[in-house]
């Protein structure tokens, strides 16, 4: 035991406060008071900017509560109609939950900390790392699928870490009820398992695979999981459908900037940290599987083309291993100063402090999708309206609109009745499945499509502008007008149908 209250790597004792195979303490009062800094930090700048494409889609989305969506389980929307029937339909509210998950993010890397054996320095050091760092930021900010999977994923991990340490058994069934609530949000857990699974076998320790409350927690997973499950099996499988359509519309571009935003996901001086907690894992056999998981669930992601922030949960366990180790090193002043210096830099880049109307000149705007995708929402709508508008009141009062994305459907279904706008349909992902426009529909209002598929489509199209002032995807998208389609809608629905 080090001064520092710091139990050597691989001695399975408890750290202060905790009984070894006992229930897992309360953290010390610091990390509580950064956890709770970074919930209020996050909900005061939580109107700034606005909503976020994907946030306007989820919140879209939870209008029609389903087991499953094509292109997502169902957590995350129901989060979103959740958070607006009981907080109102706003962004703010929107982001209620976002920062309290991230709050409990700080929470659980800093046990993860004092489960590895790191004292009060390791635990305040794990809490005000993770606190500010880009990603945990970044999902603290805006409702994104990555927010309640980084807290699952990690409470997944405080729980593998007390079987592999303790051999507390009943922890396998913690596991398998977190991981059957996290297949409702992303089935990428089954990456994290498989990881440490495999290490498991590989580096041992192999008797905690014989204890009969894993194949226990197996079955709670399955249970709690099977709805999804069965939605999925009944559907065609659609989420292994979107995975190869975003292996081919993203995979190439996910994988040349994978090893480069593997140390800005966190940051610098935390990816230093993060090699000394992959050390520190490799060293101890009883967690040497998890050091073996993250290069595994890099290959994997590597090879499917996914994003590289679903290593997350990974970086964020090697960071709280990385702080035991740093907790005890003699330039540790130094290494906080870095960390207080690397923290204006991830609030700038994660948060919307950047005024919105510079935004696009940025490097901001380059490094964080989530920013640049939250500025000039509203204004999709509003500048649909003023064509809509435009429309002789004959044609206005039969026209629908025709969004090319969820983002854009999103924005005119939110903003709809603010603006008058008429009814959204959309033949991306999910909404394809939603349906096509009423039989009879002779004038359209499209954004986003390009013009030249229009024209195959409809009688006559008249280009009506473009979209402006927004730094995102959106930026410069058509708005055209057509009428007359050549064919019903039932025969013309299936060729709109498009992923991504």
């Amino acid at each position: 035991m080090t001064a520092d209250g710091q139990a050597v790597a691989g001695t399975p004792v408890a750290g202060r406060g905790v009984r070894a195979g006992g229930p897992l303490a309360a953290p010390p009062r610091a990390v509580a008071a950064i956890a709770a800094v970074t919930v209020a930090v996050l909900l005061a700048v939580s109107p700034w900017y606005g909503y976020h494409r994907d946030e306007l889609y989820f919140r879209m989305l939870g209008e029609r509560p389903r087991l499953g969506y094509f292109d997502t389980p169902p957590l995350t929307p129901m989060i979103a109609r959740l958070s607006t029937t009981l907080f109102g339909d706003t962004v703010v509210a929107l982001r209620i939950v976002p920062a309290l998950c991230t709050g409990a993010l700080v929470v659980l890397v800093a046990l993860a900390a004092r489960e590895l054996g790191g004292g009060r320095t390791a635990q305040i050091l794990a809490a005000a790392g993770t606190a500010t760092s880009v990603l945990p930021l970044v999902a603290g900010h805006a409702l994104l699928t990555l927010t309640p999977d980084l807290v699952l994923w990690s409470a997944v991990t405080l729980c593998l870490l007390r079987v592999l340490l303790r051999g507390d058994g009943r922890y396998w069934l913690w596991t398998g009820a977190l991981c059957g609530i996290a297949a409702y949000n992303r089935d990428l857990i089954v990456v994290l398992l498989g990881g440490v699974g495999l290490g498991v076998l590989v580096a041992g320790p192999r008797e905690v695979l014989r204890d009969r409350r894993l194949w226990a927690g197996v079955l709670l997973a399955l249970a709690i999981a099977s709805p999804n499950l069965v939605y999925q099996a009944t559907h065609d499988w659609p989420q292994l459908q979107m995975a190869q359509a975003l292996r081919i519309d993203e995979g190439a571009d996910n994988r040349a900037s994978f090893v480069p935003l593997q140390i800005v996901l966190l940051g610098p001086v935390q990816a230093v940290v993060c090699a000394a907690g992959w050390l520190r894992l490799w060293r101890n056999r009883r967690v040497r599987s998890l050091a073996i998981a993250y290069p595994v669930a890099c290959a994997l992601i590597l090879y499917s083309g996914g994003r590289p922030d679903y290593t997350g949960a990974f970086l964020l366990y090697l960071f709280a291993a990385g702080c035991v180790t740093a907790a005890g090193w003699r330039w540790r002043a130094a290494l906080a100063t870095a960390l207080a210096a690397g923290a204006v830099v991830a609030v700038v880049v994660a948060l919307p402090v950047v005024p919105a109307a510079s935004l696009g000149g940025t490097p901001v705007a380059a490094v964080n999708e989530v920013a640049r995708e939250s500025v000039g929402m509203r204004d999709v709508a509003a500048q649909t309206a003023r064509v809509v508008d435009g429309l002789p009141a004959a044609e206005r009062a039969g026209a629908v609109l025709l969004a090319a994305n969820y983002g854009e459907a999103g924005a005119l279904r939110r903003w709809a009745g603010e603006f008058g706008l008429p009814a959204v349909y959309s033949g991306h992902n999910e909404l394809w499945w939603w349906g096509p426009p009423p039989e009879g529909t002779r004038v359209v209002v499209s954004v986003g499509y390009p013009p030249a598929d229009l024209a195959t489509v409809f009688t006559r199209c008249v280009p009506a502008g473009r979209l402006s002032g927004m730094p995102g995807e959106e930026r410069g998208v058509p708005i055209t007008v057509c009428r007359d389609p050549v064919r019903p809608w039932r025969q013309l629905w299936p060729s709109a149908r498009h992923y991504s």
